[in-house]
């Protein structure tokens, strides 16, 4: 087959097409290609090529000039319109027409004035095919008026007040540009305070002595006529004030807080605040509600003026300029709008059509406010134009339909608003030709192989020709994947061999002929350079020599040029260029640095490059070592499938030699931006042959390595893309596991990008029976991880295979794994399940195992399921929560720890695999032995009286079995800490109470307590307590305890007996105390020793003779440490964990306790406050005798 160019469709179905549906069908009119000789042959209706500007400013000292140029075929013929009336050039002997043109020299020089034909002009070029008009040219003579004759009277002022300096200058044609400067015509200099204002007005915001001059003159520069005028000069003089006082901005101009400013869209925006005040303000701005344009804003006039280029309507909104200095501020709010005058978003272009076909002008601008559209036919408004059948006006676009050559004209369309208009001229030329070809006929082309070609075609006819090519004589058909036909009728081969060469024929045809035309092609062998100029590192003085060997096609002209350092080699004799080298002898500094090898053909151009180093014979001072710099200039030769040369110059080495070079490779297409390891060379190598991969997109860098380490990455080089192949390897960790019990997953670790060797990978999915005879059934599935095969059976072996496939073709033949289908409960129990009871709190399980093939999966274990399910003693019936042990793997046994003694359980076994675990195992029933019970619950001390106690218990918490009875043993406490005989008493296991009897009173006895079954004693539990002293019942506190017990004690302090006794030794003490004051103040001695021994009390202890204080009960210093097991808590029961402590740690240590009514007995304690230990500590209660011997 041939390739062809069709042109596109351009008719118009029949009936009326909705506008917008013909808008959105593709409309393509011809173009005219720029061929001279073609367009001498083409009628053409007139396009303006030049006009005068609209807003035309003459020089009324030079002739006129309006322009007006246009082309057309035939040439256009031109006439003029001045103020809207036919301008009649013929009667003006003024006026003329320059040959083949429409631009009108009108002669004022000799005579006339410009004010004469100052008016509106408008150029006509009209020919057979149709007219175009010019714009509306307003023709307007420059103008620079005098300066008005002005009195201006001297200004006097204080230093620091404000002045402005009025210009006012005339009105211009077009306006001044105003400057202010003296009489020696030298500039003021402007600042801060000083500047000029947009209107030419000097503004001072405040005036200083410097200010005096008698000379400030006001410049007005007309560039049109290049004349300056001058205002007279203004006399300013500054009388210094003994005190300036500084007062806030204020803006001179503009006034008021607010004002409005109007611009047009694309003009410069000139915003302006000028304050006064002092010190001077600074000037600054804001926009409200939005940022200033960042690369249109631009400040002038030291930050007075504000200029916003290019505006548009954006750009409206308000503008705030703010004044400051230290006594205040004040802001002036701008608003500004910006309108538009009309600017086009679609001008209308050229449309050469065919006879027959559809087309469409189409005329879009926007503007504010929105512009009105017009249009006229060949200068005449198009309501008024003669009527075209084919022609139908839609507001801005005209539809062309089913057009003939009469259709041709010129339509002007206009778009104008109060701001301005626009005018814009388009063709429409209907022609009626036959094919042609531009191209020279039998062009020679000649090409280096793989280097893309281009056949030209250039083409022309109406309608639009289709093009066509063939290769031979014999017309051989191109082939659309190697050949690419552009709409322009080239031919494009992108990667041409030796084959390609031949003779090609373009042929262009439409319904009016044909046209053809033959181009010849030759491919070129590459010029390459197979032998590179090296590295070289030479001592001063020496000779170097590059060598350069090139290979290039016999029928091309070789010139081989050497330069160095980009330049062409020094005019010196020392270098020499031979056949295939350049030497260098006599090598100085200068040589130094690289040298590159060009070979030249008509086609193409390569190089190579070396880099001479010079060095000094003989050692130089203080070396600088580092890491080598970075190789460069890298380059790929012998680009071939697999492999390809890489080359490239090594960096400056530092001082350190080269050791080694690596490269690396980054995999544009698959992994752009990573970079791996390729290969290392040895330092004295510029080149390695690399082994390539198919399918990538190679990109190389090169590192060089010295002792001191290596260097930075080298640039990379170009890229290199390999052809695609078939994988060579396929996926792997290949598996299959089934997730349901009738399926198949085989999934596998998919082939990266680099790895797929060509586009379009996919994989080859196999399966079959592992143990069947069936064939294998296949799949390809896309470039996914997974496939799931359903409809399996349960749980049986799988061979499967994952082969690698691209659009070349299959990776190799993979080896098959084994997997299984998906597993399902197990459907047998064990069996055989026994319960072999070691203690109370140990059993052993033993069962059968299961079946394989009743597992239906891969066997996990066993599991256990166990629970109590009531007391042997039927005491306690609720049912316990289930437990579960696993055994792994295939285990038939297994032991059940932390069971409870003298419990009944229950438990079953259940075979577990993948999927999960199979029925249970009837539920087998098994007892624990008694054990020893715990500690009872609580044990209590209640009812103390003279000679008995009562005391009170919970049975214990785990009784493990059943309770024969409880053991009471219990022992008396004497004075000094030392234990009684040990007492042993029997209690019935149905006792909670027991009262001890004939005991001795005010007596501390500790008891131990513990409860009994047949399997033997439990914990024990251990109390004190203490018998009361009289029938009061009062009971001494517990030594040690730490905590205060519940009691019924008596506060003894409220009792009568007790507070008569406390004031009768109250009394005694004071009359001692005064019988013996009077008998040291006569020299004598009272024998109170002698009377302390005689009424002694037995819990007194004795003064030492040498003591001079009164003796004091020291219960702490007399007892000796008991047993622990003292801590009693307040309601007396005492727990098992809180009977382990010591009454040395809780004895006497606190002066004072709390009683049960609150009053504080500790008050009448012998010794010295002290702060308590602990809070919850008590100490024993002081007996009667012990709170006398307090005051004695």
């Amino acid at each position: 087959m041939q390739l062809k160019i069709m042109p596109k469709k351009k008719h118009l179905p029949a009936g009326r097409a909705p506008l917008i549906l013909f808008l959105c069908q593709v409309i393509s009119a011809l173009e005219v290609p720029l061929d001279p000789k073609l367009l001498e042959d083409l009628v053409q209706p007139p396009t303006i090529t030049q006009q005068s500007p609209k807003d035309y400013i003459i020089d009324p000292r030079e002739n006129i000039v309006i322009q007006c140029e246009a082309k057309g075929k035939p040439p256009p013929s031109f006439s003029w319109t001045q103020n809207g009336t036919h301008f009649d050039i013929d009667k003006d002997p003024l006026v003329t027409m320059k040959p083949d043109s429409g631009t009108l020299i009108i002669n004022i020089m000799s005579e006339g004035k410009a004010e004469t034909y100052e008016g509106v002009y408008q150029c006509t070029a009209r020919n057979e095919r149709g007219a175009a008009i010019s714009n509306n040219i307003v023709v307007r003579p420059s103008r620079s008026p005098l300066w008005t004759k002005e009195k201006l009277e001297p200004m006097t002022l204080q230093n620091g007040q404000p002045l402005v300096l009025p210009c006012r200058p005339p009105v211009g044609l077009p306006p001044p540009i105003i400057f202010w400067m003296d009489n020696s015509f030298q500039r003021l200099p402007q600042s801060e305070r000083v500047s000029q204002g947009l209107n030419g007005d000097l503004y001072f915001s405040n005036v200083l002595p410097e200010d005096t001059r008698e000379d400030y003159i006001c410049y007005a520069r007309f560039n049109h006529t290049q004349t300056i005028q001058q205002k007279q000069p203004i006399s300013v003089k500054v009388i210094s004030a003994k005190s300036n006082r500084e007062r806030p901005p204020t803006f001179l101009t503009p006034e008021g807080n607010a004002s409005n400013k109007e611009e047009l869209r694309g003009n410069v925006l000139s915003l302006e605040c000028i304050a006064e005040g002092l010190p001077t303000p600074v000037v600054y701005w804001i926009k409200e509600d939005g940022t200033l344009p960042i690369n249109r804003t631009f400040y002038r006039n030291f930050q007075k003026t504000l200029q916003i280029i290019q505006v548009s309507e954006a750009d409206s909104g308000n503008y705030q300029c703010i004044a400051k200095n230290a006594l205040g501020a004040i802001h002036h709010t701008i608003s500004v709008t910006v309108k538009a005058a009309p600017y086009w978003i679609m001008a209308p272009q050229n449309l050469v059509l065919s006879p027959g076909e559809d087309g469409a002008l189409i005329c879009r601008a926007n503007g504010n406010p929105k512009p009105t559209i017009s249009w006229l036919s060949n200068g005449v408004p198009i309501e008024i134009a003669p009527d075209d059948p084919s022609r139908k006006i839609d507001g801005d676009t005209i539809i062309f339909s089913n057009v003939q050559e009469r259709s041709s004209a010129v339509y002007q369309c206009n778009a104008s608003n109060e701001y301005g208009y626009l005018l814009a001229n388009a063709f429409v030329n209907v022609l009626a030709e036959p094919p042609r070809i531009l191209t020279s006929a039998n062009t020679h082309y000649q090409v280096i192989a793989n280097r893309p070609a281009f056949l030209d075609c250039a083409f022309f006819g109406s309608p639009l020709p289709t093009i066509e090519w063939f290769k031979g004589a014999k017309g051989n058909a191109l082939h659309e994947d190697i050949y690419v036909l552009h709409e322009n009728g080239t031919l494009g081969i992108p990667v041409p061999q030796k084959e390609s060469t031949g003779t090609y024929t373009c042929v262009a045809k439409n319904k009016l002929g044909m046209a053809k035309n033959e181009v010849n092609l030759e491919i070129k062998d590459p010029t390459r350079i197979i032998k590179q100029p090296e590295y070289a590192v030479v001592q001063r003085g020496s000779t170097v020599s590059f060598e350069c060997k090139v290979k290039h096609d016999h029928t091309l002209i070789l010139t081989v040029t050497w330069l160095k350092d980009d330049h062409e080699l020094p005019s010196d004799g020392r270098f020499t260029v031979d056949k295939d080298q350049l030497v260098v002898a006599d090598v100085g500094d200068d040589d130094g640095g690289t040298y590159t090898c060009v070979a030249n053909t008509t086609l193409d151009t390569v190089s190579a490059s070396a880099v001479l180093g010079v060095v000094a014979p003989t050692p130089t001072p203080a070396p600088i070592y580092d890491v080598p710099d970075p190789p460069f200039d890298l380059e790929l030769t012998d680009q071939l499938d697999k492999s390809v040369q890489l080359s490239w110059t090594p960096g400056d080495d530092n001082n350190s030699p080269i050791t080694k070079f690596i490269i690396e490779y980054e995999d544009a297409m698959h992994e752009a931006g990573l970079w791996h390891y390729q290969t290392e060379v040895p330092g004295t190598q510029t080149r390695a042959q690399l082994k390539l991969s198919p399918y990538v997109n190679y990109s190389f860098r090169v590192m060089a390595e010295n002792s001191l380490g290596r260097s930075l990455p080298s640039q990379p080089s170009e890229q290199y893309l390999t052809k695609a192949a078939e994988p060579d390897k396929n996926p792997m960790t290949v598996e299959g596991l089934g997730s349901e019990p009738d399926n198949l997953v085989i999934t596998w670790k998919p082939l990266n990008g680099f790895e797929s060797n060509g586009p379009g990978l996919q994989y080859k999915v196999s399966w079959r029976q592992k143990d069947g005879d069936d064939e294998w059934t296949s799949v390809v599935v896309a470039n996914v991880s997974k496939y799931i095969v359903s409809g399996t059976p349960t749980f049986v072996p799988y061979l499967i295979k994952v082969q690698a496939l691209n659009d070349v073709g299959f990776a190799p033949e993979p080896a098959a794994v084994m997997g299984h289908s998906g597993e399902d409960l197990p459907m047998v129990a064990p069996r055989n399940v026994h319960v072999n009871v070691l203690n109370g709190t140990l059993a052993e399980v033993h069962w059968d195992p299961v079946p394989l093939k009743s597992i239906r999966g891969h066997l996990q274990g066993y599991r256990i399921y166990y629970w109590k399910a009531q007391s042997s003693s039927k005491r306690n019936r609720r049912h316990m929560e289930k437990k579960i042990l696993i055994f792994q793997g295939s285990k038939t046994h297994g032991m059940l720890p932390g069971l409870e003694p003298f419990s009944h359980y229950m438990l079953n076994v259940r075979v577990v695999n993948g999927k999960g675990e199979g029925p249970a195992s009837p539920d087998k029933d098994f007892n624990t032995p008694e054990g020893v019970p715990s500690a009872p619950s609580a044990l209590k001390i209640v009812n103390p009286t003279l000679d008995s106690l009562t005391l009170e218990w919970d049975p214990p918490r785990h009784p493990n079995g059943i309770l024969t009875e409880y053991t009471l043993k219990y022992q008396p406490i004497n004075s000094t800490h030392e234990l009684g005989p040990l007492i042993d008493l029997k209690i019935p296991a149905n006792k909670t109470r027991w009262t001890l009897k004939n005991l001795n009173f005010s007596t501390r006895y500790k008891f131990y307590f513990y409860a009994q079954t047949s399997a033997g004693s439990g914990s024990q539990i251990t109390e004190e307590a203490v018998t009361t002293v009289d029938e009061a019942g009062i009971l001494p506190p517990d030594v040690g305890a730490g905590k205060a017990m519940a009691s019924r004690q008596v506060d003894i302090a409220t009792q009568g007996w007790f507070i008569g006794l406390m004031c009768a030794v109250a009394l005694l003490i004071l009359i001692l105390l005064i019988v013996c004051f009077i008998r040291r103040n006569k020299g004598g001695k009272y024998p109170v020793k002698e009377k302390e021994d005689a009424h002694a009390d037995p819990e007194i202890q004795p003064m030492k003779e040498d003591d001079g204080t009164f003796g004091e009960y020291s219960d702490a210093e007399d007892h000796k440490p008991l047993k622990k097991g003292s801590r009693t808590p307040s309601d007396r029961t005492v727990k098992k964990e809180d009977s382990d402590d010591s009454l040395v740690d809780y004895g006497e240590g606190v002066n004072g306790q709390f009683n049960e009514d609150g009053s504080f007995i500790g008050q009448y304690s012998g010794k010295k406050e002290k702060e308590p230990a602990e809070g919850n500590e008590s100490s024993e209660a002081p007996s009667p005798v012990n709170a006398m011997n307090s005051f004695v």
